[in-house]
């Protein structure tokens, strides 16, 4: 009761938005002066917006002001979301030295069949996405194998290398071990293998249907690759188990150690590590995770700030102004997570700004929680695969020495995802 009396105190004041306006313009000035949407690193923007913040609504004093803070970074999801992080990190960390990685890339290339090699590479990198967490890591993995293949095909480098792409994105937005899933689910109170299962019931038609079209594109050409693409089955049974452990329901936090545990008993005993390797390499996934925590800290802390200040307050009413029912609200959302990802260019991070956000208007228009994981995660991950200053189309086009522009025209799941999940909204069947 307490609480909700609290609430209502709070009115809608648009001032309050002023340090997510001054993250924009100091992120978005900085990388269109320098041309690299990456040179400004997020964690120093978002640190500009914190101070920035804490120096607004005279009516509290600094003290008070950085209780609020404190309350929005110490909240218990947000905690707990740190605590998955740093597990994710060691797991795909330890399990990527042991080999891993290496073995799930050979293993998929040895069984793929010789003529539908533009195909088969889509669903590798379908499968090695999902299994490994990370779209960049498969996009490193796989692209120079997609522009071989391009070029023994004949067919379009873009074209294979879109498929590689799509197929990055798939896991990117499903894995039970993606940064994007982590803070979709947490930032809603949802289980990840509720929210994956909503997920895939959207995700599987579109990537079927990119089979088809790359199917169609690509022909029926054979190629054998040379040379020996050797893999362990035994190294890949970590990506299993952490997955199957998932989906089953066991805590997220107890699956990620018990894999973690597993990488490294498979490694030492493969001679990958010694037990300090091992070590060593829990270390190195750990700090991998440390500008995402520490991003996670501000934005939360920041947020809880604006939201004390009447800033979400007044973000809320102008939704609930445009919207009269639930189709509304996902759609609001969803135009929300998609225009931060377009300006942030980091899915993760559009995902944890507009968290608190999907979570006040779901509660408002009585939403599950899983549906707004899927919402948030979706359409970050579907703008995340397309824009052309991206990570993901930066690292393909760089690493297949074309365009941005030219991958671009073939990202078949990308927008596929993005329109089934739009037409289920429309049509009331999510």
């Amino acid at each position: 009761m307490e609480e909700t009396k609290i609430k209502s105190k709070v009115k809608a004041n648009p001032w309050a938005l002023i340090p997510l306006g001054a993250f924009l313009v100091v992120y978005l000035a900085s990388s269109i002066i320098t041309k690299d949407f990456y040179k400004m690193p997020v964690s120093v923007a978002f640190l500009i917006s914190t101070i920035i913040a804490l120096t607004m609504n005279r009516k509290k004093n600094v003290e008070e002001k950085l209780q609020v803070f404190c309350k929005g970074a110490g909240n218990m999801d947000i905690i707990l979301m740190c605590m998955i992080f740093i597990l994710a990190g060691s797991f795909a960390q330890v399990a990527k030295d042991m080999g891993a990685v290496e073995s799930t890339v050979n293993l998929g290339l040895s069984v793929l069949p010789p003529n539908i090699m533009i195909v088969g590479i889509f669903i590798i990198a379908c499968f090695i996405s999902t299994s490994i967490g990370t779209s960049i890591g498969t996009l490193v993995a796989l692209t120079p194998v997609a522009v071989l293949i391009a070029e023994k095909l004949g067919a379009p480098v873009a074209l294979i290398v879109a498929a590689v792409v799509g197929g990055s994105m798939f896991g990117d937005n499903l894995s039970m071990i993606s940064d994007t899933t982590i803070a979709a689910a947490r930032t809603q109170g949802s289980e990840m293998k509720d929210k994956f299962k909503v997920n895939f019931k959207l995700a599987l038609p579109a990537a079927i249907i990119s089979i088809m079209l790359l199917f169609i594109l690509g022909g029926k050409g054979t190629v054998t690759l040379e040379g020996e693409y050797a893999y362990s089955l035994i190294k890949i049974l970590p990506y299993i188990l952490v997955l199957g452990g998932a989906l089953s329901g066991l805590n997220v936090l107890i699956v990620l150690t018990c894999g973690t545990l597993v990488s490294g008993l498979i490694g030492i005993f493969t001679g990958s590590f010694d037990i300090w390797g091992l070590v060593g390499s829990i270390s190195a996934g750990m700090l991998n995770m440390g500008e995402l925590i520490i991003i996670t800290i501000l934005v939360a802390g920041t947020v809880e700030i604006i939201k004390d200040n009447g800033g979400i307050e007044y973000i809320i009413s102008i939704i609930k102004s445009r919207i009269k029912d639930e189709r509304g609200a996902k759609l609001g959302i969803a135009l929300l997570v998609s225009i931060v990802d377009m300006c942030t260019a980091n899915n993760t991070v559009s995902i944890v700004m507009t968290g608190p956000i999907a979570k006040e208007v779901g509660e408002e228009y009585n939403i599950e929680p899983k549906k707004l994981a899927s919402i948030l995660d979706i359409f970050s991950c579907v703008f995340q695969g397309i824009i052309p200053y991206g990570a993901q189309l930066l690292m393909a086009s760089s690493l297949a020495g074309i365009s941005s522009f030219q991958i671009m025209q073939f990202l078949f799941y990308p927008y596929l995802l993005g329109a089934i999940t739009l037409i289920a909204i429309a049509i009331k069947k999510f």
